[in-house]
């Protein structure tokens, strides 16, 4: 149907909705009905086309408009809107144009504006960058005038309905079954873990994925600035989210500020779900305090390049000689699991490293498994994670009772 012709029906329902009362969603769709049907009086529009107007129309005035079309497609993973008149999908990996737009920019402000008001956050040309969550946990970031010179901005990451686990990132080739279990014993021994890779590559699904093996007797709390995780089967979990700062630039409640306030809160575990600042500090120290098992995010191109990145988000907010940086780093992270987006698409575990003692200046990594790429079939890309080193600090292993079962886990394994 014609642009001219859906902004017609939208205006006469606009006019029929009675707005001195809340109007339910029963009620828009009972009048959307009638306005379809005297507009099509000769009968002339297939049933297939009035139900996709109908959507179109109820969607347009109660969600999110076409973004809703693609929210609600399980096979898009990213929703990327450059200005009003262009949207951009991923599907399987495949960055594609979408078949639908936003009818004006005004249209896409009032949708900013309805993102922004259901997570109690705010954008304006003075405030014009947010991070913000829809209900079904899709992470979103938005960009207004004057820092998008092409219009209002969204990029919304979806996560999938169904969880995650280990066992279905093995079915996708994420992770080999021995290398699974040998992680699900980290997770369970109290190693604390630094996932780290690019943009995309599946770092927060990793984390949720690992999480199900917190022993289900431990408090957790989880630190966010906005919640994107999806823990499940822990009875004794706390989440926590940062806040911005409110219009006169006070009540902001930051990363750090929700670190130092869970250390109170008798937690066993830590979770934050991305260190990119100077909160890294106080997520060491909390490590480094009896918070063992903790788990954290970060981006970098490899396990060596994370502990640099480390270095730098500490010192951003802290002058102490850099050596005495690295001491805090090696003593507080254990494992660093580096995840890697491949050329055909696919996500993977790239490399899994031991952070070991500072020797002569240097954090010392133990390289544990690494991804050996074997060849190509049909644009997929064969290999596997291949083991390079024992773990060398296997303390927590043994405390837990854990040791024969890590034992059992490597027997058989060829070395690199």
């Amino acid at each position: 149907m014609e642009d001219g012709v859906k902004r017609k029906l939208k205006n006469k329902v606009l006019m029929e909705l009675d707005l001195s009362i809340e109007p339910t969603d029963e009620d828009i769709s009972r009048i959307i009905d009638r306005c379809i049907l005297e507009e099509d009086k000769s009968g002339y529009l297939p049933l297939k086309e009035k139900v996709e107007l109908r959507k179109e129309l109820f969607n347009s005035l109660r969600r999110l408009d076409v973004l809703t079309e693609y929210l609600e497609d399980e096979g898009v993973t990213e929703i990327m809107v450059n200005g009003y008149n262009c949207i951009y999908l991923e599907r399987s990996g495949k960055i594609e144009k979408a078949s639908k737009c936003f009818e004006s920019e005004e249209k896409l402000k009032s949708v900013v504006q309805q993102i922004v008001a259901d997570c109690n956050r705010r954008i304006n040309e003075a405030s014009p960058i947010v991070d913000a969550r829809l209900k079904d946990g899709s992470r979103v970031n938005m960009v207004l005038n004057p820092v998008a010179l092409n219009g209002p901005v969204i990029t919304i990451r979806k996560f999938p309905k169904d969880v995650m686990t280990l066992e279905k990132l093995i079915r996708l080739d994420a992770v080999d079954e021995k290398t699974a279990d040998f992680l699900k014993l980290l997770v369970k021994a109290g190693y604390n873990i630094f996932i780290s890779g690019g943009t995309g590559s599946g770092k927060t699904t990793f984390l949720n994925a690992l999480s199900a093996y917190i022993p289900k007797d431990e408090r957790v709390i989880t630190i966010e600035d906005a919640a994107e995780l999806q823990l499940k089967g822990i009875p004794n979990l706390i989440s926590l989210e940062a806040r911005n700062a409110n219009v006169e630039g006070e009540n902001e409640i930051t990363i750090r500020d929700l670190i130092k306030t869970s250390l109170r809160m008798r937690p066993d575990r830590i979770i934050v779900g991305e260190v990119r600042d100077e909160a890294a500090i106080d997520m060491l120290q909390a490590m480094n305090t009896g918070h063992d098992g903790s788990l954290s995010t970060g981006h970098a191109n490899s396990s060596r390049d994370m502990l640099s990145r480390l270095e730098t988000m500490v010192l951003m907010g802290m002058e102490i000689p850099l050596e005495a940086v690295r001491m805090q780093i090696a003593s507080a992270v254990d494992i660093i699991i580096h995840l890697g987006r491949m050329r055909d698409k696919s996500r993977r575990v790239i490399e899994i490293s031991e952070v070991l003692k500072v020797k002569m200046g240097e954090i010392e990594i133990n390289k544990l498994y690494e991804f050996v790429e074997t060849g190509e079939v049909k644009g997929k890309i064969k290999g596997a994670l291949k083991r390079v080193n024992d773990l060398i600090n296997t303390d927590k292993l043994i405390n837990a009772g854990l040791y024969d079962e890590y034992k059992e886990s490597i027997n058989g394994l060829q070395k690199i």
